[in-house]
């Protein structure tokens, strides 16, 4: 609707139809069109503040100086599970040096929302909050949801899922008082030993991962949160963590261009908010000797801003990784970091020594003070669109139940069945029969599980087995045993580690069990990174597969559904496992 119509609208009900008894319902009837119209009109973005900067910018603007603004451009770590003395020894940095803004990592909500309302009450220019929640505040704080990772989310084939995921993230950012998500990640997960991505990513289709990227930015944006795609130009194909290292990318400009960038370059066009670099070594970008991506003028002013066009904030990785320091050292890498292009600095080993570092710069000629001042008019544009000008003080009362509300909790489990991929065994499944003895086996954990609980639901004839990742041949001889006098055999197979990584930590020994249940008439569901299929041999054989992905219980209860035959799966593998699975498998 648009105000054409909308004022003929007006125009027809008070001139046709005025009189006592159908006034008020007209009344009615044109608010409701004026609160679609309105509900309609959505708010300016980011990058459309940005080219029609407010007033409030540059009445703060003008009340800094050259310190105060290069501080802006500092972000500090913060924690709230290391105890008082550390948040107020964070709060000290922010009064003093008055920094630009704060990245959340470990704690608790209600914690944080405490701590972020005293770090506001000290800092002259309102604070941006920010935290690194890929799959939500369940990715650093107690007490909150966790939502599927991306790696999950990849085989969902239903983007509106994912969309959602982003519109309910932002309400629970926005209820802590944060302003900005450190995601999604947009890299391409083309190496299966990658250390350092791999679960995080959509997966290894780069079609795949921009659509699924652009989905989950798009509904945190719509919900009034800056997002920030990382980790350009893709960090999708190493098998070096930059935490530890810097990672070397040997790969041609052409090769990156076309494939890792391609996301980022899609996104870009779709109204990105912000995209953070990445620690790489990428000779075909920058021949400089062992510069990181995230300190390379040519690579973040010249490909990103440049070449790509991109308008909105530039964010580094955290500046305290090796992948970043370990070649520039005492403070020579934030330098060179503003000397990039990027807007923002997050976690400084020391943010005082790089203030100073770059003032002096200035002084000496070597940076023109005049893309600082760009950085900073970026940073409060970015404080005005997300309101935090504002300086409302969050409130504390009932916080936990804020960001558990029953409508994410049900999303959760939406995502979970969207995703479940079946690889074999769709008719084996249709036809096993409830009442026939049935042996319900969990490996690689210590106790009854979720799935177990929930197949039981539809085999009324079942008997429950257990079996440690780290079993004797006398346990799981025992149980071969048992089990021989069971008509059909449903096997779960549990990551135990908090994250799904490669290489599950299953002895030889319940291995070769897998193997041999393999070639028994049994179901197996994997509830672990799915590229742990390629270090269990035999399930390719199996008379039924399925891929949970993780080993959370919601993962559990959507696998359940679909042997119970109350689900029909829709997922489909994110990335190819070799020999025996490819991008897009699922029946």
């Amino acid at each position: 609707m648009d105000w054409f119509l909308f004022n003929s609208a007006f125009d027809y009900y008070f001139s046709i139809e005025y009189n006592k008894t159908h006034v008020k319902k007209n009344v009615i009837l044109i608010l409701i069109c004026f609160a679609a119209l309105s509900a309609n009109a959505q708010k300016k973005t980011y990058l459309e503040l940005l080219a029609n900067q407010p007033q409030w910018v540059d009445s703060v603007f003008k009340t800094l100086n050259r310190r105060e603004r290069i501080a802006q451009m500092f972000f500090v770590r913060a924690h709230t599970n290391l105890g008082k003395k550390y948040s107020d020894s964070v709060g000290q940095v922010i009064k003093k040096e008055q920094l630009g803004g704060v990245v959340f990592f470990q704690g608790g909500p209600g914690r944080q929302a405490a701590v972020t309302n005293a770090y506001q009450k000290v800092s002259h220019v309102p604070l941006l909050i920010s935290s690194d929640g890929e799959w939500g505040l369940g990715m650093r704080l107690d007490s909150t949801i966790s939502y599927p990772y991306q790696m999950t989310l990849g085989a969902i084939q239903n983007k509106d899922l994912i969309y959602r995921m982003g519109l309910e993230v932002a309400k629970d950012f926005k209820r802590l008082g944060m302003q900005m998500n450190l995601a999604p990640d947009a890299d391409i997960n083309n190496n299966p030993k990658n250390p350092v991505i791999n679960y995080r990513s959509f997966g290894e289709n780069k079609y795949n991962v921009a659509s699924k990227t652009a989905a989950y930015m798009k509904g945190m944006q719509d919900g009034g949160l800056l997002t920030t795609l990382k980790h350009f130009p893709g960090h999708g194909d190493t098998d070096v963590d930059s935490h530890y290292d810097l990672p070397q990318l040997n790969f041609t400009a052409a090769r990156l261009d076309s494939l890792e960038m391609y996301p980022f370059k899609e996104l870009i066009k779709q109204g990105a908010s912000g995209v953070m670099i990445a620690h790489m070594n990428i000779p075909s970008l920058d021949n400089t000797p062992n510069v990181p991506s995230t300190l390379s003028k040519p690579i973040v002013t010249g490909i990103l801003k440049q070449k790509l066009g991109f308008k909105g904030l530039i964010i580094s990785d955290a500046m305290d990784m090796k992948g970043v320091v370990k070649y520039f050292k005492d403070g020579q890498a934030d330098l060179m970091g503003v000397i990039a292009g990027n807007d923002i600095l997050e976690l400084s080993q020391n943010s005082d020594r790089a203030i100073k570092l770059i003032r002096r710069a200035v002084r000496q000629d070597r940076l023109d003070m005049k893309i600082i001042d760009e950085s900073v008019r970026k940073i409060l544009t970015a404080k005005y669109w997300a309101g935090v000008y504002k300086r409302d003080t969050i409130v504390t009362q009932n916080i936990v139940a804020g960001v558990n509300r029953k409508e994410s909790n049900a999303l959760v489990q939406e995502l979970a069945n969207a995703s479940v991929t079946l690889l074999k065994g769709k008719e084996y499944i249709k036809n096993l029969i409830p009442i026939r003895r049935t042996a319900i086996i969990s490996i690689g954990v210590s106790g009854v599980t979720k799935f177990q609980k929930e197949i039981s639901k539809g085999f009324y004839n079942s008997v429950y087995y257990v079996l440690d990742k780290d079993a004797t041949a006398t346990q799981i001889s025992n149980i071969a045993r048992e089990i021989g006098a069971f008509d059909q055999i449903i096997v779960g197979i549990h990551d135990s580690r908090a994250r799904p990584a490669n290489n599950m930590p299953l002895n030889t020994g319940v291995k070769n069990f897998i193997k041999e249940l393999s070639a028994k008439n049994t179901v197996f569901a994997l509830f672990a990174n799915p590229y742990n299929l390629a270090s269990l041999p035999g399930l390719e054989s199996s008379r039924g597969l399925i891929v949970g992905y993780q080993k959370e219980d919601y993962m559990q209860i959507s696998a359940a559904a679909v042997i119970n035959n109350r689900l029909v799966p829709s997922g489909k593998l994110p990335v190819s496992i070799a020999p025996y699975y490819k991008f897009g498998d699922g029946l």
